[in-house]
């Protein structure tokens, strides 16, 4: 599966909570797209991916 433009291997039973961890993303402050959709936070435990997904992950960014 592509993540932000990079060949990453998805693993069986993979989640996007899994993938984030795997990833050192924080659960909080993102937004995750998978194949042009946006994944709602509650769905982020049990949403599955796939090895020809492509997912794009945004971390917010505050300041001033």
């Amino acid at each position: 599966m592509k993540v932000n433009g990079n060949t990453v291997p998805a693993e069986e039973g993979m989640t996007v909570c899994t993938l984030l961890e795997q990833q050192g993303y924080p659960a909080t402050r993102i937004a995750v797209e998978v194949n042009g959709e946006i994944v709602p936070k509650a769905q982020y435990d049990t949403f599955a991916l796939h090895d020809a997904d492509t997912v794009e992950i945004v971390c917010f960014v505050g300041g001033g």
